[in-house]
């Protein structure tokens, strides 16, 4: 990813305020299902599994697998991808501070929470292990 390369200030609403309050604390978390134990993404109120309001977000280990990416060739490179967190779900990311053409598909990748524009709660990307 350039490193000038400017990432937009997450819109926040009561929802998701305590996962982008988690994030400016340095911490990356995922939503859990209570019934049926089963992590997701991305957090929310509800249980994608059982529709039921009985989730708490809890931390992630920050750790998973390129599941597939594309380099956009651009004025400012960066690549996107879908990561599979070591959790279970799959979530479209950005893949930085890396050398773009060494990544693979089955790569090992960690979460790296990048400052955003205004001030704004950062947001999680990955990095090669």
């Amino acid at each position: 990813m350039s490193a000038n390369r400017a990432i937009p200030a997450p819109k926040e609403d009561p929802t998701t305020k305590p996962f982008w309050d988690a994030a400016r604390a340095g911490k990356f978390l995922i939503g859990k299902c209570k019934d049926t134990g089963k992590h997701f993404w991305y957090p929310r109120g509800c249980s994608p599994f059982t529709l039921s309001n009985n989730v708490e977000l809890v931390e992630a280990k920050g750790t998973g697998t390129i599941y597939t990416f594309t380099v956009m060739r651009s004025k400012e490179p960066h690549a996107l991808a879908y990561v599979e967190l070591d959790e279970g779900p799959r979530i479209f990311t950005n893949i930085v501070d890396c050398d773009l053409d060494a990544l693979k598909i089955g790569q090992k990748v960690k979460v790296v929470l990048k400052p955003t524009e205004e001030g704004g709660a950062p947001v999680p990307m990955f990095t090669p292990a």
